[in-house]
């Protein structure tokens, strides 16, 4: 909720002040970000979010053979504090409020941020601020998890602990159902596992004993949450309402919060990218501002900060006059409305009540389930919370294919006229392929110019503070000040921690309930028999996508079809692709690729195929303009599938259409 009020309106009113305005960037260098930031504050932006790269997020320098095709893409490459110094010059840490979307290495970047203010002669208990650093989502939606759950767990507490103490006005955590909602969460599920993973955490931090009483209370304070909005808007804004009331309840209930300013909902958004659509994408500025609204018109419930997708972000990267439609929609809202002059709009409403109070009962009764099996990381770890979610997206999925639910420009009134705003080859942002050799070679310098001493020196504390407790966060400033880099950090730590693969959520067994699989059902047995054995389908995601959503919605319909799927996951090397090919004996190979990194990364794997003496057809999916698309084909990729390509059983057709096609060439 927004706590002050400030200025007078056109009736003498006094209005709120807005919320925080914020787009979510960050691409291809620390140079180019920065200045998109400042050209973006220029504008009236009055908060900054930075998206960082795959291998950043995943903590992998730039010149790692993992981060391959991945530099600047999503986000912007941060290896080392000299990158930190650049992503932020000219901007005065002590005056900008800062959220960082990451989450594996919320610690490393925290560190890098403070050590640069330091730098800076800004005293670090001035920053404010916000890390994401829900690791639980992680595992069940956005996919940058490095370590197992525990030290992950453990991780996220010392980032608190020290924040607490240290940087008072900062967010050691937003607890994140944005990307659950990505996954296909319900807004009951949404509710239920986004306070489920609070819930974890803030019990983690009580069982330490490193925090008690008033203190504690403290530690509930400084914990946000990050939220989604989709185009359901009465729904959207009832949820709003029962993340306020019930995140109330268990502070006061669950952990005796009896300051009430600890015990409200405090939280930012991003609407609903999800929801936009690559048909007729001038209609996704109508679905932003309707998702908007259910998150600023409920004064009770209102966002704090707020960031918007832009219009064209189903196509591929927005450039800045994108952004600044975003950033302009938002100040509209809240300078020439009279928004912000009224009490909430929505008390006494007995429709908003009866919703919130179903919503409520429903979270509730999910929260008891997680409750039941020892807690939210228990449930990540069992895979239970990733099957629902998988189940909750097929659900979802199918109502749009059926046409029960409506998407205007997919489903439903698909007649258009040519969008001028989305034609030509600049319409989206496209990060140079000389990015990342630039990227690399500043890396390299930046190794070649510190003081290896002190390097070996705090990396050796590094590893002796993973293992014997201590509070990670000191040791990785002085990690930070004296030159270690990301992939260092991050090294150090997996050989402490070791790594992790969660659940995939996408389970062997064929759903009995699946409803219009007939045809392609048929269609998958008449090749099998063709072919002398089931048809089967590699499904793989090469690169450090974490974006799963598609991949485990193919691999479940190819499996209810009837053909026999291999899905290992994300985050695999060309070579595991490859040798999973080789081994399983698969008739088709599909790649799914959300990060722009799809041509180095496709051409790599058909490579190693070729080497290999596989004669294998290969399909590809994911944001790829048409430039790419073409490429693609031209080295020799049999189909690409796009957002635009939302029918899977006509997908699962087309596959089954080229595993024939090919066996019929390899035969003659």
């Amino acid at each position: 909720m927004t706590e002050a009020t400030g200025g007078t309106g056109k009736r003498g009113k006094k209005r709120d002040h807005p919320w925080l305005i914020r787009t979510y960037a960050g691409h291809s260098t620390a140079k180019e970000s920065n200045k998109l930031y400042r050209s973006n504050l220029a504008k009236g932006q009055t908060g900054l979010s930075v998206a960082f790269d795959l291998p950043t997020q995943t903590g992998y320098d730039s010149d790692h053979p993992l981060a391959k095709g991945e530099v600047g893409k999503v986000g912007v490459p941060i290896s080392h504090l000299g990158d930190m110094r650049t992503l932020f010059e000219g901007i005065p840490l002590d005056r900008m409020n800062t959220s960082m979307t990451i989450n594996a290495t919320a610690a490393w970047l925290l560190a890098l941020y403070v050590a640069l203010a330091e730098e800076q002669g800004v005293d670090k208990g001035s920053l404010s601020g916000t890390t994401q650093n829900d690791i639980l989502k992680e595992y069940l939606s956005r996919g940058t998890y490095v370590f197992p759950p525990q030290p992950s767990m453990r991780l996220v507490k010392d980032t608190i602990l020290y924040s607490t103490r240290e940087i008072p006005k900062w967010n050691p955590m937003n607890v994140c159902s944005y990307h659950l909602q990505e996954a296909g969460a319900t807004p009951q599920q949404e509710l239920a596992f986004a306070l489920a993973n609070a819930i974890a955490v803030l019990d983690t931090v009580k069982a330490s004993d490193a925090v008690s009483g008033k203190d504690f209370e403290e530690v509930v304070g400084r914990i946000s949450f990050f939220v989604n909005a989709g185009v359901r808007f009465v729904t959207e804004l009832c949820k709003m309402r029962a993340f306020c009331e019930l995140w109330e309840e268990i502070t006061r209930e669950r952990y005796g919060v009896t300051n009430e300013k600890h015990r409200r909902f405090r939280y930012g958004v991003q609407v609903n990218s999800l929801g936009l659509t690559e048909q007729q994408p001038e209609n996704n500025v109508y679905r932003i501002l309707i998702e908007m609204l259910a998150v600023t018109l409920s004064k009770n419930a209102r966002a704090r900060a707020v960031q918007l997708p832009a219009w064209n972000e189903a196509l591929g990267l927005p450039r800045p006059w994108d952004q600044q439609w975003s950033i302009r929609m938002q100040q509209i809202v809240a300078y020439e409305t009279d928004l912000l002059e009224y009490a909430d709009l929505f008390d006494g409403s007995a429709e908003v009540t009866r919703k919130v109070g179903e919503l409520k009962a429903e979270a509730r009764e999910e929260l008891e389930q997680i409750e039941k099996m020892g807690g939210a990381v228990k449930a990540v770890e069992s895979g239970y919370m990733k099957e629902r979610l998988v189940e909750s997206n097929t659900k979802r999925l199918e109502a749009i294919e059926r046409g029960e639910q409506v998407v205007v420009g997919v489903n439903k009134f698909t007649e258009t006229e040519p969008s001028p705003l989305s034609t030509g080859t600049e319409s989206i942002l496209t990060v140079p392929h000389e990015v990342e050799d630039e990227q690399i070679e500043r890396l390299k310098a930046w190794r070649e110019n510190r003081d290896q001493i002190a390097v070996r020196h705090t990396l050796r504390a590094l590893s002796l503070a993973a293992a014997d407790g201590s509070n990670i966060m000191p040791v990785s400033i002085a990690c930070a000040k004296a030159g270690v880099t990301t992939g260092e950090w991050g090294a150090a730590l997996r050989k402490v921690f070791g790594e992790y693969r969660a659940p995939t959520g996408v389970g062997r067994a064929v759903r009995n309930d699946a409803q219009g699989l007939d045809e392609i059902r048929e269609a998958v047995n008449a090749a099998s028999r063709r072919l002398g054995r089931r048809v089967k389908f590699l499904v793989g995601k090469p690169g450090l996508d974490g974006h799963s959503n598609g991949a485990e919605q193919i691999a479940a319909r190819a499996r209810d079809a009837g053909m026999e799927v291999v899905y290992q996951g994300i985050r695999l090397t060309p070579d595991e692709i490859v040798n999973a090919a080789r081994d399983e004996k698969v008739h088709v190979v599909g790649l799914s690729i959300l990060s722009g990194s799809h041509v180095p990364l496709v051409r790599e794997v058909m490579e190693k195929l070729r080497a290999e003496g596989l004669n294998l057809p290969v399909v590809v999916g994911g944001i790829i303009p048409p430039e790419d698309e073409a490429l693609l084909k031209k080295s020799g990729v049999a189909a690409v599938f796009t957002p635009k390509d939302y029918e899977l059983n006509r997908i699962l057709s087309d596959l089954v259409k080229i595993v024939e096609t090919s066996a019929g060439k390899n035969a003659a």
